[in-house]
Formats: C-alpha cells, structure tokens, sequence
C-alpha cells in the first residue's frame, strides 16, 4: 500500500505501480505485453520501443520474446517518438510505449510533426493516464486526453479493463495510422467478459440500460460507473452505462440515440480532467446536433494540479471512487 504522513506524503514505489482493481476483483496480469507477442509471432513488422520503462509498461514481455525486435532508446521520449516515425516509415508497425505524461508533454511536437502529420503507422500506448498513480502532478497524465484530441488524424482509444486491452491491440494495430492509447498495466481488472462484450474500434457499446441516468464512460471509470449502477439498484434507481473506449473518432450515432431517449439524466464520467476530455467532446456533440437532455452533468478531475498519495484515497478526495460518484447522481436526480 502507499504510504501518506500527516504532513508531506511520502510515497513508497507501490504509489507507481498501484493497482485500481479493488480488493478481491478479478485481474488479469500484462493484458498488454501478453496480446502484443501474441499477435506479433506471425506479423515481423511489429516492433517495441520504449524509453526506459518496459518493465512499467509492460512491454519487457515483449523483448522477452522477440529480443531483435526490441529497442530501448532511454530517457528521451522526443527521441522515441522520432524513431517510431523512422521505422514506420520503413514499413514496420512500432508500438512506442512510455508513461502518459512523458509520451504526452515531452514528446507533443514530435508526435505532431513526425508522426500525426505524416500520418504515420505508430502506436502510442502510455501507463499511468489521468489519476492511476499517487505520485503527484509530475506523473498524473489529467491532461492528456485534451493534447492528444487536438492532433489532427490521431486516433484515440481508453480501455476500461484487460479484456478491453487484448482485444484493442490487434485492432489499433490493423488500423492505418497513428494511434494513442492509455494504458493499464501490471494486474489490470477483468470485468466485461460479465458484459458479453466486444471491442470494436470507434464504437461504444452499451453495457447496461437504465431509464432514469444514462453514464457515458470511457477508461476505468467505465467499471466504476458498473459499480454505481449496481449501487444504486437497491434505491431503485436504474442507470444504464455507454462505454466508449474510442475517444477520437467518438461513436456520435451511438451516444445520439441514447441521449435522444427522454427523461433520463446524462452524466459524462472520465478519469481526466474536466477541461478537453470525454465531457466536453460529449457536449460539444449535443449542442452541435440540438440535443438537449432533461440534466447533463459531467464526473471528472477538476482543473488543478492534484495531490500525492494513496490512489483510493485521492479518488475519494475527487469524486471519482464509486461511492461518491453514486452520492453525486444522487444529489443530481432530487
């Protein structure tokens, strides 16, 4: 567990590599690392780079099993970005891994020239985005989905849970052009095989139907929002959950149709911060297309640099643990 003093936090190396999966759920290890070499054993163009974080990321997997096709370029992301655009351009596939904040701040210009401009076939996978670790500011990515947006031609996809990874990475692989994808790691939470689910790139998908609160999520919020739901069943308050783990290009036609349907309460839950996200790409979509929901609200980060500590703590302390998100909708539907 982390460890918080009753001054300055002090944060052993659990606060990086925390898990979100509650105690007791199901996981299942490196979703990530694991798919990947098995859906390279029969395509040579696929290679691994990462920029001193494999094991954090991982993709030591990887270079486990295909040590010729693996390159470790150091702590110089710019460099990283640089020469995944090299080797797409040779006709190979890399996948480019790193953490959020690293891949995203360090990195935005060469991604945008390099690689989004030239419309390059890299595959960005970043660990710790929005509030998955407790080590502060410097390694909270609350911002990346609002960077990343604003690239032209980049595709953008925020799993929920392993199987939402293993059945991603094939497919962003398969896709032309240059994706970001947020990234869970380690012992990642296994919930949508209860969902009979299936991830299709640039599609949501509705878990659940409910007439009274429609959550639309991406990434782990995604689960969160499943908790909510079956929170609120025994105050008879029936929440249906759209999981859209395509950011860019967003499921308009399936996010339409459901906030068409009358007198349910919309609310946007994301793992970021409320500027430049999931919410604001939602509503943007409702205004643009006249679509008014009887309330829409928005569970986010707020706009600030967030603090260090224990992760269930800090998602309590900003409303994004499950039981204050169902206080929140709550409040919301007196």
């Amino acid at each position: 567990m982390n460890t918080v003093s009753d001054k300055k936090p002090r944060l052993t190396t659990s606060a990086m590599i925390a898990s979100i999966a509650s105690e007791g759920q199901r996981v299942k290890a490196a979703p990530f690392g694991k798919a990947l070499v098995e859906y390279a054993a029969n395509r040579p163009e696929i290679v691994g780079m990462t920029a001193d974080l494999a094991k954090y990321t991982d993709l030591h997997l990887f270079g486990q099993a295909y040590p010729e096709r693996f390159f470790q370029m150091g702590m110089a992301e710019q460099l990283l970005m640089g020469a995944a655009g090299g080797m797409a351009k040779a006709g190979l596939i890399p996948f480019a891994t790193t953490y959020a904040v690293f891949g995203t701040r360090r990195a935005y210009d060469f991604i945008h020239q390099v690689i989004a401009e030239e419309n390059l076939n890299v595959k960005i996978c970043c660990a710790l985005p929005g509030l998955t670790t407790g080590y502060g500011p410097s390694h909270q990515a609350t911002e990346d989905l609002a960077m990343m947006r604003a690239i032209p031609g980049l595709t953008i996809v925020d799993p929920c849970d392993a199987l939402d990874i293993e059945q991603a990475v094939p497919q962003i692989a398969e896709h032309k052009g240059p994706v970001y994808m947020r990234l869970l790691r380690g012992n990642v939470p296994l919930i949508l095989d209860e969902y009979d689910y299936q991830f299709e790139l640039g599609k949501a998908k509705l878990l659940r139907d409910g007439g009274d609160v429609l959550m639309i999520s991406s990434g782990f919020m995604t689960m969160r929002s499943l908790e909510v739901a079956k929170q609120l069943e025994s105050d008879n308050v029936k929440v249906g959950v759209l999981h859209c783990p395509t950011i860019k290009p967003l499921d308009e036609a399936t996010i339409l149709t459901e906030a068409r349907r009358s007198g349910r309460l919309v609310v946007v839950a994301e793992n970021h911060s409320i500027i430049g996200g999931l919410g604001e790409a939602v509503a943007g979509l409702l205004m643009r297309e006249g679509v008014m929901p009887t309330k829409f609200r928005t569970l986010a980060l707020p706009d600030a640099f967030l603090d260090a500590g224990a992760l269930p703590t800090l998602h309590d302390r900003y409303g994004i643990s499950a039981e204050k998100m169902a206080a929140s909708l709550k409040s919301w539907l007196k």
